[in-house]
């Protein structure tokens, strides 16, 4: 199976994480260890992307977080997802399936 280049998907990485975050809460390593699972380890988000997208959905307040009460190992940092949020979800969804349907009126389904 060919891979997908970053460039197609970086643009959706504050939906990608609000999407996880719509589900519960949770903190990178594990949305980023869903994001390997579901993509057969063919997409990743590097640490320092992952949190610059955090940052940014908190200050614009679509997250918000907490440090965890872990009895072992590292403390971890972990996010919510605030109403706001959920609102930019359903919209972000709504723009990409827009997009998408016109990207393949434009490309076409690479069956020509």
């Amino acid at each position: 199976m060919a891979g997908i280049a970053p460039d197609m998907i970086r643009g959706n990485t504050d939906t990608i994480l609000l999407r996880f975050l719509c589900e519960k809460d949770s903190y990178g390593y594990e949305i980023n260890k869903r994001i390997l699972e579901l993509t057969n380890e063919q997409y990743g988000l590097n640490e320092a992307t992952l949190y610059t997208a955090f940052k940014r959905l908190e200050k614009n307040g679509y997250i918000t977080s907490y440090w965890g009460d872990e009895n072992s190992g590292a403390r971890r940092r972990y996010y919510t997802v605030t109403e706001a949020g959920r609102a930019a979800y359903r919209e972000n969804c709504m723009e990409w399936k827009n997009a998408r349907d016109m990207l393949e009126r434009l490309i076409g389904n690479g069956t020509d």
